[in-house]
């Protein structure tokens, strides 16, 4: 039971944040601009009740300033991520920045202690495969290597440095601490983006704000906050590849309410890309290993009677 409040906090995240190329999909306001307002909205509901409950902690310097830096990396991941998205295909964003799962395993090798299990390369080399399956194979053959695709790449990158950094600052401090430092400094940070490049902070229809206002609410608020606790106890490495299930939904809903169709091979793919991340729930190592180990225990065991 210990393990079933981050597993479904997790699953909530992934739910609400599946909604989000679509909503960006849809082009009612540029791409910087929606990542700022996503933080700016979320942050401005989020403020006022942590302080009025007071629930707000300052952590030690060392981590707020982490917790600062958690919050340019994920800004700078929203908005190249939105840039993407509208300058090609939403599959394409989607899909080449949610290989983040390959850099947070390949960063965690080379620079953490904590390497991740063999299961995990398991289940990501499955999981990437049915995401090529999912977006069909020939996809790949027709990659523009463009502007749009070095920044979902980008957006990739930097989305797999924030799940461990926040990994680690989450370890010392609260979640909606957390999330108020990395929403404010998003936020102020998009801001001058935003003033830099000359964005427009105006001049949106109805529908405009109302799509931002969902952002903010459903894609930040409820996903962030689900999915921090989830990042607070359980492994980076394992909730990145979680993620990966948002293609998967947002397919599902892009078919309910864009008129998409769902080919067979998306089916297939959608189903070799959850076994995959099922695979590194799997509290043992998987097969093989496992196997060798106990029969080197058990050969050990009857040399050790013969003696």
């Amino acid at each position: 039971m210990a393990n079933a409040k981050p597993r479904l906090a997790l699953v909530t995240g992934i739910l609400c944040i599946s909604i989000f190329p679509i909503l960006v999909k849809l082009k009612l306001t540029p791409g910087l601009i929606s990542a700022f307002y996503r933080m700016a909205i979320a942050i401005a509901l989020l403020l006022p009740y942590v302080l009025i409950t007071k629930k707000f902690k300052l952590p030690k310097t060392n981590i707020l300033l982490l917790a600062v830096l958690c919050g340019i990396l994920f800004a700078s991941d929203v908005g190249v991520w939105n840039i993407a998205i509208q300058e090609s295909s939403a599959t394409q964003a989607s899909l080449l920045t949610n290989l983040s799962p390959l850099w947070v395993g390949i960063i965690s090798y080379v620079f953490l202690k904590s390497k991740p299990a063999t299961n995990f390369w398991i289940g990501t080399s499955i999981a990437l495969f049915g995401m090529a399956m999912f977006v069909g194979f020939k996809f790949f053959l027709e990659l523009n290597f463009d502007r749009a695709f070095l920044l979902a790449v980008l957006s990739g990158i930097l989305y797999s440095i924030y799940l461990l950094i926040s990994k680690k600052v989450l370890s010392q401090m609260d979640v909606l601490s957390f999330m108020t430092i990395s929403l404010l400094s998003s936020a102020v940070y998009l801001a001058i983006v935003c003033i830099i490049v000359k964005e427009p902070f105006s001049g949106f229809t109805n529908m405009g704000w109302l799509v931002l206002f969902i952002q903010a609410v459903v894609c930040q608020l409820m996903a962030w906050l689900s999915i921090s606790f989830a990042i607070q106890h359980m492994r980076a490495t394992r909730v990145s590849l979680s993620l990966l299930g948002q293609a998967v939904l947002t397919s599902l809903l892009a078919w309910l309410f864009l008129d998409e169709k769902i080919k067979l091979n998306m089916i297939i793919g959608g189903l070799i890309l959850l076994l995959g991340i099922r695979i590194t729930f799997y509290a043992k190592t998987f097969l093989i290993k496992n196997r060798f180990n106990k029969a080197k225990e058990g050969s050990s065991l009857a040399t050790q009677k013969t003696v």
